[in-house]
């Protein structure tokens, strides 16, 4: 028989830490796969087993994978085993290189199937009084028997820890049952619970499998091109980086690699939620999980198989799913007052109920069997974490990486998002627009010789915006022109000799010290930064001989993520260290409410701490440059992190891509999980509420209390269960 699994039929007697605390360091760990830990109550259990084990550091819980690791120096492991064991849990050890297992054991439907027949026919019995009035004894105990002795042996390692879970309420139901002589209705008490708690086990099965189903992504081995041209299939792991990798068309990556050879088409919406396919070229990038949907193609692997992008998304989620968010916190300290207290309440029914109401002992004994039942908050504690696992694993399909359930849902309450400009609004690459000489007499060769003078000034630079002119240059076929002497003066520009003149080329602070800016010149400049432009000039002497009009542009996609934004009520604002002429013309573009340029980071933080006097903020950047912004927000987005340590350890949210839909994504996500928790409580405690009441007016028997406490268990974990399937709209 395989051992029960807890899922949501528990409640929590203790309460994990908001954020897992790391594992000392020099520790070794041991990790374990615990079948029948999946709920705080094992967690509790395990705790009080392993308190005081000597050599043992720390434990870490993952009760989604049903995982705990033992952080220990030089513990006897065999002791560990045995600790658990005395719990009534078996542990196994897992392999260190793996990071997730699926579980080996079997369950005997069978068995369960003939318990059932033999527990309906006992009831029938007992209800036409067919045969002798033993026989539904007889066929109780033997469906008893097949099925329940392991709900019994649980149930007193429980009672014995001073623990009320499910187990210890069920067997205290059955046992008294049978003792007052409801022989029958015992049996099926004790089978109709666990054939609901085997079907609630598969349902939460499907949360699991959802991280399960990231690992399966990327395939575990690997095409190695050798010196010879012969390609030998490796197992990925095994793989070192530096590796060159032949990847076939149709064929899924294994592992983090650069381009060396060929032009592949990839699907990489495994990482980053995005359907259409990528062009890829020598030196671009590419990620284990995407798949090629183009020719064949050589890289050179860049990571390990344990340090991909990949992997790193699934440790992530794996590690965001072991935090509880504030509804199952709350709900977690609820069932451990609700639970003790109902318990409470049902001994006294069963003591006072036939001295206040004249009903025979056997009656009152039977209803405060049937509170037993009740008390136990199965649905309502399950409701939370399989609706957050569900949600995480619903965002990271999408794309967006959640550090933890707090904050998937707290994102409904968002009223404020402050977004960074360059390379978050914008494309974070400046560009050549257009350009002018400022001598309108000259033919077609003087100005591309102007055009090969800037060329010359500005390959010699290492500026982002001399680069923007060297690409539109080459892109045009123009050759740069020679040029000596070469100055670059930082935050102003470059110079050089040409022919024995000085020419130079830069901004307005570069001009004004060649004398170079008439009012003509600075109305233009003015002008520029109006529309977001930045004017590069190129001159020569004390004599401004072009202007060149550059730009980061704004990405297609950010107007239509702020219009969705503003329609969901959501503020936003705009926070940059550029030009404020050139902020504000981005904001307008955008359709951004508020600008503010100019800004240092403690500025931009200064804002953000207002901000979040006012409600709740969020802050959206690279994770890197806007750190104190991001960390002081309620909510940190890091955009396109994908391929980012930085950005995917420090954000609160990463966009694997970047793309500012995901956004909007994220928060009809949020909105979606909110709502789901809501239902989730309302229908848990509702149906408690209606059998609460039957239970003391006399209508309710103990397998319709049993019935309705593990339907309402599996009612919430499929309704939890929608959000794998949610698509919410990107604009």
């Amino acid at each position: 028989m395989t051992e029960r699994t807890c899922g949501s039929n528990c409640h929590a007697t203790t309460l994990a830490p908001e954020r897992p605390s790391a594992p000392p360091r020099d520790a070794r760990a041991l990790r374990l796969r615990i079948e029948a830990m999946d709920c705080p109550t094992e967690e509790a259990l395990l705790r009080r087993a392993l308190e005081g084990t000597p050599g043992v550091e720390a434990l870490e819980f993952d009760l989604v994978g049903r995982v705990l690791t033992v952080h220990h120096r030089d513990a006897d492991e065999e002791q560990v085993r045995q600790r658990i064991a005395a719990t009534g849990m078996t542990a196994e050890t897992l392999d260190p290189a793996r990071r997730s297992e699926a579980p080996t054991t079997r369950e005997n439907w069978w068995k369960l199937g003939v318990a059932a027949v033999i527990a309906l026919v006992a009831e029938v019995s007992d209800w036409i009084e067919l045969g002798t009035p033993w026989l539904p004894a007889v066929l109780a105990l033997a469906a008893i028997a097949m099925v329940g002795l392991p709900t019994w042996r649980k149930g007193f390692i429980a009672l014995r820890h001073r623990t009320l879970n499910i187990n210890a309420l069920m067997s205290v139901a059955v046992t008294g049952a049978l003792l007052i002589g409801q022989w029958a209705e015992a049996a099926m008490v004790i089978v109709l619970f666990t054939l609901a708690e085997r079907i609630e086990a598969r349902s939460l099965g499907r949360a699991r499998n959802a991280i399960r189903e990231l690992l399966d992504l990327a395939p575990e081995t690997a095409g190695v091109l050798q010196e010879d041209g012969r390609v030998v299939v490796q197992a990925a792991g095994e793989v070192a980086p530096g590796s060159l990798l032949r990847v076939r068309p149709g064929e899924r990556l294994a592992l983090d690699a650069e381009v060396v050879e060929g032009h592949p088409t990839l699907d990489e919406s495994p990482i980053t939620g995005e359907s259409l396919p990528v062009d890829k070229g020598p030196g671009d990038s590419v990620f284990a999980g995407s798949v090629n949907q183009g020719r064949e193609f050589t890289c050179r692997s860049t990571r390990p198989a344990s340090d991909t992008t990949l992997a790193r998304i699934i440790h992530a989620v794996e590690a965001a799913q072991g935090q509880r968010a504030p509804t199952q916190r709350f709900i977690d300290r609820f069932a451990a007052i609700y639970t003790p207290v109902v318990f409470a309440i049902a001994v006294l029914v069963g003591l006072a109920w036939p001295w206040l109401f004249g009903v025979g002992w056997l009656e009152g004994i039977y209803r405060a069997l049937v509170l037993l039942v009740i008390a136990c908050p199965c649905a309502l504690v399950i409701s939370t974490p399989v609706t957050i696992v569900s949600g995480l694993s619903a965002a990271a399909r999408a794309g967006i990486l959640v550090k933890g359930g707090t904050f998937l849902e707290q994102g409904h309450r968002l009223r404020t998002l402050a977004f960074d400009k360059t390379g978050t609004l914008t494309r974070g690459e400046p560009t050549q627009g257009h350009w002018q000489s400022l001598d309108e007499t000259l033919d077609d060769a003087e100005r591309r010789s102007l055009r090969a003078l800037a060329a010359g000034l500005a390959t010699r630079s290492g500026h982002p915006v001399s680069a923007a002119l060297a690409r539109a240059a080459e892109a045009e076929g123009i050759v740069p022109l020679e040029v000596a002497a070469m100055d670059e003066r930082p935050g102003r520009g470059v110079t050089a000799t040409r022919e024995g003149h000085r020419a130079w080329l830069g901004n307005q602070r570069l001009a004004e010290e060649f004398g170079a800016v008439t009012p003509a010149l600075r109305s233009r400049l003015e002008a520029s930064r109006g529309r977001g432009e930045t004017l590069v000039i190129l001159g020569e002497e004390d004599r401004a001989l072009a202007l060149f009009a550059v730009a980061d542009p704004l990405r297609e996609e950010s107007r239509e993520a702020i219009e969705a934004l503003h329609r969901r009520g959501i503020r936003t604002l705009v926070l940059s260290g550029d030009h404020p002429d050139s902020v504000a013309a981005v904001a307008r573009l955008a359709g951004i409410d508020e600008a503010h340029g100019a800004l240092l980071p403690e500025e931009k933080l200064a804002i953000i701490e207002a901000r979040v006097a006012e409600g709740p903020t969020g802050m959206v950047g690279d994770g890197i440059n806007d750190a104190p912004a991001l960390a002081r927000a309620d909510i940190g987005f890091a955009m396109g992190a994908l391929g980012s340590d930085a950005a995917i350890e420090t954000a609160d949210v990463a966009l694997m891509d970047d793309d500012p839909r995901r956004l909007v994504t994220f928060l009809d996500l949020s909105r979606a999980t909110r709502s789901v928790l809501v239902q989730n409580i309302a229908l848990a405690l509702g149906i408690k509420a209606v059998f609460m009441v039957l239970a003391f007016t006399g209508h309710a028997t103990l397998w319709m209390a049993v019935f309705a406490d593990m339907g309402a268990s599996l009612m919430v974990v499929a309704n939890g269960l929608r959000l794998l399937h949610t698509r919410p709209a990107r604009h």
